[in-house]
């Protein structure tokens, strides 16, 4: 896939993977099952989903360090500020061919533009939190947490992006 396809699939997938509520019992489930899909593919990871600045779940799986926590905060602080998934702001200053703290004039240690944070979307609201893996490559990461939230919105019945909300 080139780089500009990758862009517009990261972005459609932020159009597409829209909660019609996000409580916290959503944020517990989906946490559980993304732990539940790392262990079943012995996987080494982090989760945190949060919504505003509320951690709503967490849980470190054996084989992970506290560097780990250091991912998450800085991936979760590029979705928090820049309302895009870590993986496609990363994606975008390296298709730009620049280096993200220095264009957007953040510190490199707080803002980490590597894939596996991931915005939580409710449809008619915009982005509530964040869900966030830390532990794989960060393709992987990423993969990790958007197939988690389009299994649970398959299962919930929502997910389909409405021309309405997406419109300028």
């Amino acid at each position: 896939m080139s780089d500009e396809a990758l862009l517009q699939e990261l972005l459609d997938q932020e159009k597409r993977l829209v909660f019609d509520r996000f409580d916290n019992d959503t944020a517990i489930t989906l946490g559980t099952r993304i732990i539940e899909r790392a262990r079943q593919d012995n996987l080494s990871i982090v989760v945190e989903i949060s919504r505003g600045e509320q951690r709503l779940f967490y849980c470190a799986l054996e084989g992970t360090s506290a560097d780990n926590e250091f991912w998450v905060a800085g991936k979760t602080a590029v979705v928090r500020r820049y309302g895009h998934s870590s993986f496609y702001m990363g994606q975008k200053a390296r298709v730009k061919g620049v280096d993200f703290a220095t264009a957007q004039l953040v510190d490199p240690l707080k803002y980490y533009p590597h894939g596996g944070a991931f915005p939580i979307m409710v449809r008619n609201v915009g982005m509530v939190g964040t869900a966030t893996v830390s532990g794989l490559p960060q393709a992987e990461d990423h993969k990790l947490v958007v197939t988690v939230i389009e299994e649970l919105l398959a299962e919930l019945g929502t997910g389909e992006a409405r021309p309405e909300v997406w419109t300028a």
